[in-house]
């Protein structure tokens, strides 16, 4: 009986594990380089 809590026991780990690898994992967003100005941005009706 303990053999089917062991298997059990490490299914959910690797689950777990996999789910937190890959949504934790990757490069990180570089934030948008459109906010520095420029053309096509302006604001302003003058």
């Amino acid at each position: 009986m303990w053999i089917i809590f062991l298997e059990a026991g490490t299914a959910l780990f690797l689950f777990v594990f996999i789910v937190w690898w890959t949504m934790f994992s990757g490069k990180k967003p570089e934030p948008p380089q459109d906010s520095q100005g420029g053309e096509g941005n302006t604001t302003n009706d003058d």
